[in-house]
């Protein structure tokens, strides 16, 4: 066992070695041994991890080296530095053919090869980002999913939006949750989503009114926080008494016209979304005092600019339930207004 656990540490230093140009000096014997030896380990891993599993010094370094040998052929296959001779040996050891039928683990390691290269491509593909066309988006959204269906959605979805063009990435995530809202794969999207504050924030803030209100009619989790990030921009705006206007207190924050905009959206859509955003406006401007004066709270003149029958004419109900809570926005002077944190919106 110990003597298993010496290679493993010497064969470490080839899968380092087979991502460099070191591979140059590698002939197809060299390339043959370090095949021929990555596959005796996985199948010493196989044997012997059961009985690893209760020793906590063993059981560790062992249980990460079942698919090394699919990561050194996935290296030196994408590795320009091997030699052409080098290469052709490689190929025939991983597919040898109609003429000689691999044997089982050989068959095996294929499979996994061409599993490693579409989830590869996937995330290079999503790395890129792309245009915004509907077909364009349906392919990425597709993608998206088979790769969180492959393996674990953390990792991923951290490494996409650090290194992927947000904006594309958020546009392929929201595809993706309106492509199979009941499926496992956006599940872990979408609770990914929700765990991120800045994700959450960059995707109610980028992307079209449309496309939120048919994520938020979609997935009752993603309404609440919609609706509550809309609730925290409606409150940095100030009501400007010489324009008349609600302004932003910072350039970088929502203007009223995209508030609106958004809400306008939201009070067009079909039930439940549309009385759920109706709800939180009425009862956000109830706790400001309903007062039907332009200027006195950002949430009442919300819902005179959506038109008449925006609203439900249930204020005192609203208000009351205990459902829906919010500290309100009302402005007896010009200034910021304070945040409902602690809003509760319909389930």
């Amino acid at each position: 066992m110990e003597s298993l656990l010496q290679q493993l540490e010497r064969f470490s230093e080839v899968l380092a070695v087979s991502r460099t140009a070191a591979v140059s000096a590698w002939g197809p014997a060299a390339v043959r041994r370090a095949v021929q030896w990555a596959r005796y380990l996985r199948r010493a891993h196989g044997r012997l991890r059961a009985a690893l599993e209760g020793r906590r010094r063993a059981g560790p370094r062992l249980g990460a080296w079942g698919g090394r040998d699919v990561v050194l052929s996935a290296r030196l296959l994408g590795n320009r530095a091997l030699g052409a001779a080098a290469h052709r040996c490689l190929l025939r050891l991983l597919f040898p053919g109609p003429a000689a039928p691999a044997p089982a683990p050989a068959a095996a390691l294929q499979a996994r090869l061409a599993r490693l290269a579409r989830r590869r491509g996937a995330v290079r593909l999503l790395l890129r980002g792309g245009p915004a066309e509907d077909a364009a988006l349906r392919t990425q959204a597709e993608l998206l999913l088979r790769r969180l269906r492959d393996g674990p959605a953390g990792g991923l979805l951290d490494g996409l939006w650090a290194r992927a063009p947000r904006a594309a990435f958020l546009r392929a995530a929201a595809a993706a949750l309106l492509l199979d809202p009941a499926g496992p794969a956006p599940g872990e999207l979408l609770r990914w989503l929700l765990g991120r504050a800045d994700a959450l924030a960059a995707l109610c803030r980028d992307l079209p009114a449309a496309r939120l209100a048919a994520l938020a009619a979609r997935h009752p989790a993603l309404r609440r926080a919609y609706l509550r990030q809309l609730a925290r921009w409606g409150c940095r705006l100030r009501y400007d008494l010489p324009s008349g206007r609600w302004e932003a207190a910072e350039p970088a924050h929502v203007s009223w016209a995209e508030l609106r905009g958004r809400f306008l959206s939201l009070a067009r859509a079909p039930p439940p979304l549309k009385d759920a955003a109706l709800a939180a406006l009425e009862a956000w401007s109830a706790r400001d005092g309903a007062f039907r004066v332009r200027g006195l709270s950002v949430w009442t003149d919300l819902l005179l600019a959506l038109g008449p029958g925006a609203g439900t004419d249930s204020l005192g109900a609203a208000s009351s339930s205990g459902v829906l809570g919010a500290g309100g926005c009302r402005l007896a002077r010009p200034g910021p207004a304070r945040s409902p944190e602690h809003a509760h919106f319909p389930k």
